[in-house]
């Protein structure tokens, strides 16, 4: 029996807009795969979670899947975190998502705070139809 891949939404500028699910799933989960563990850290401690982080980002994505793939094939479940929003959206984590469909793991999605969501919401815009082409650049030179 194998474990399951939760993909958590973290909140994208307040930390009260975690969900009660979310902060449930990463207390009961047996790792946290986080973007960056230094930034994780701090939405953990709010909410007293103590649950063992390490490591998921764009540099140890490869190896790291491995490292959790295994883990969930032994049966624990692993929750994937970025730093905020919601993993694999302009964040890390397609590769271990992609593998574990590939391998008949579990994965189910958290829901939470979306910065696209939010953002389209209060633009005033139409929003019947819209088309996400990717966030603009985080330096302005860009």
């Amino acid at each position: 029996m194998t474990g399951t891949l939760h993909v958590v939404a973290t909140p994208i500028g307040n930390l009260e807009d975690m969900t009660y699910r979310a902060v449930r799933i990463l207390g009961e989960v047996a790792l946290i795969a986080a973007e960056d563990t230094r930034h994780s850290r701090k939405l953990l401690a709010h909410y007293g979670i103590t649950t063992h982080l390490v490591s998921y980002h764009d540099h140890n994505e490869k190896e790291r899947t491995e490292q959790l793939l295994l883990r969930l094939k032994q049966g624990e479940n692993i929750a994937l975190i970025s730093d905020a929003g919601t993993p694999c959206i302009a964040d890390p984590g397609f590769m271990l998502v992609h593998r574990c469909h590939l391998e008949q793991i579990p994965v189910v999605a958290i829901p939470g705070a979306s910065a696209l969501i939010a953002g389209l919401s209060i633009a005033g815009l139409p929003t019947e139809r819209f088309r996400f082409l990717g966030f603009l650049p985080a330096k302005a030179a860009a």
